[in-house]
């Protein structure tokens, strides 16, 4: 008789990099404990992306969204394009596990995306094990279920507002889509409806680590079989466990890599200046300006992301006058810039992707949130964890030069500085342990493979 895999999961990731990331990291956790796991995405999402170098086996298989050519791009409207996804995307992950259910390695498990709330609905119609997958913070994730519960008042009122485990909130500290309640209600209302089916859920996962949010995953653990498994960052720079794994192994953009790094070689330890707004923020053309400003009037080193999307909004002539100071490149490893030695301050949009990066590698950072949840994440950065500066913002919404130049001087020089890169080596230590073996995030990933495994033996 053929011996069958030791268990098999699907990880169903919505269709953006920050989101397929650890998602696929995750993934590769699990691959390393013995689990057979396949990635899916969305068709157009498979064709646009850029194999990186990694090692892992992994391969993925696709459903669709109803915009196999265009993605979300080609759609008439958010709504539209969600209502579609919603429909066709659940009847072909459907089909997908039928498809698999024949094969000598049938599906145990959907991991599947909380943006994403059907795949739970697929899960359980095939009797399998159904895993939700937070890709935000774990104090995001509660505020906006404290909303879906009709526990935070809508529109906010209150100048403060106190969610179990979090620190107390003043409104412009909650995701934009509460703080500028009507902005994107289409994305707003699928934020909520992460929480329409969880209590059904087997699993719910977190992408951060016990240590850095302990009273808030305490408090969900209250409510649902609730485990932090972070940080997704490749093993190569925290616990290196899993071998050669040092990138994601997906881009959408192509890398100026060694260019980056022979830059970066020449440069002393800690004084260079990151600064990058993630592959989806759109800055102002006014914040773009002051930024440049900012960043000349610091005189410090800088290397500056700009995609090719946002290029027209810089000054033509910005990049070739700094050039003795600063580098100007449209995407590289961010992971393989904020790892460099030289490299001293982070200037972010706080996505959660890119604090983790940051606070993984113990890199401090000037917090300029822009939408979404940054704004929540900048809170935490600057107030919780000690890690950074947020550049304060005037009524237009933009932080000005003078505000960028004096966040990166007290980073670099000033004494508040001395005690964030204290903090930030503690945390960098503090999410290697996570990880590593016995960590806190790693005995929750032993635990569901164990579970796992023993559901599929007595199945």
């Amino acid at each position: 008789m053929e011996k069958r895999c030791k268990a098999h999961c699907l990880v169903v990731s919505f269709p953006a990099q920050g989101h397929i990331n650890p998602m696929l990291q995750f993934s590769k956790r699990l691959e390393h404990k013995g689990v057979k796991v396949t990635p899916v995405t969305t068709r157009f999402i498979s064709n646009a992306i850029m194999s990186g170098s990694s090692s892992s086996s992994i391969s993925l298989q696709t459903i669709s969204d109803g915009y196999d050519e265009g993605g979300i791009g080609h759609a008439e409207s958010i709504k539209s394009y969600l209502d579609r996804f919603w429909k066709v995307g659940l009847q072909t992950l459907d089909n997908l596990v039928e498809k698999l259910s024949g094969s000598d390695c049938p599906v145990d498990c959907i991991i599947y995306d909380a943006f994403m709330p059907w795949g739970l609905d697929v899960a359980k119609k095939f009797g399998l094990v159904g895993a939700a997958f937070f890709t935000q913070s774990c104090a995001v994730d509660s505020i906006y279920y404290h909303v879906y519960r009709g526990l935070i008042k809508l529109p906010v009122t209150e100048t403060q507002i106190l969610v179990p485990g979090l620190p107390p909130l003043e409104p412009q500290d909650l995701p934009s889509f509460i703080y500028h309640l009507g902005t994107y209600p289409d994305f707003f209302d699928m934020l909520l409806d992460q929480f329409s089916n969880i209590d059904r859920a087997d699993w719910v996962f977190c992408n951060s680590f016990y240590m850095l949010e302990r009273e808030v995953a305490d408090w969900f653990a209250k409510l649902w079989p609730f485990r932090s498994i972070g940080p997704t960052i490749p093993s190569m720079y925290l616990d290196k466990q899993l071998e050669n794994d040092r990138d994601y192994g997906f881009s959408f953009f192509m890398q100026n890599n060694d260019v980056c790094m022979n830059w970066l070689n020449d440069r002393a330890k800690g004084s260079v200046v990151h600064v990058s707004f993630g592959s989806l923020v759109d800055l102002k053309a006014e914040q773009m300006e002051e930024l440049a400003w900012g960043l000349k009037r610091s005189d410090c080193y800088f290397l500056w992301v700009v995609r090719a999307s946002e290029e027209s909004k810089m000054s033509k002539d910005f990049a070739e006058e700094s050039s003795a100071k600063g580098l100007v490149v449209r995407w590289c490893s961010q992971l393989e810039v904020l790892a460099h030695e030289a490299v001293g301050c982070f200037v972010t949009h706080c996505g959660w992707n890119s604090s983790l990066e940051a606070l993984s590698l113990g890199v401090p950072m000037v917090a300029m949130p822009q939408r979404t949840d940054q704004s929540t994440n900048a809170k935490y950065i600057t107030d919780v964890w000690n890690m950074g500066v947020k550049a304060a913002v005037d009524e237009k919404e933009i932080a000005r030069r003078e505000t960028i130049e004096s966040c990166i001087r007290e980073i670099l020089e000033g004494e508040k500085g001395k005690e964030i890169k204290r903090n930030a080596s503690k945390w960098k230590e503090l999410a290697k342990e996570a990880v590593e073996e016995g960590g806190s995030s790693d005995k929750n990933i032993d635990e569901f493979v164990a579970n796992l495994v023993l559901s599929r033996s007595s199945c």
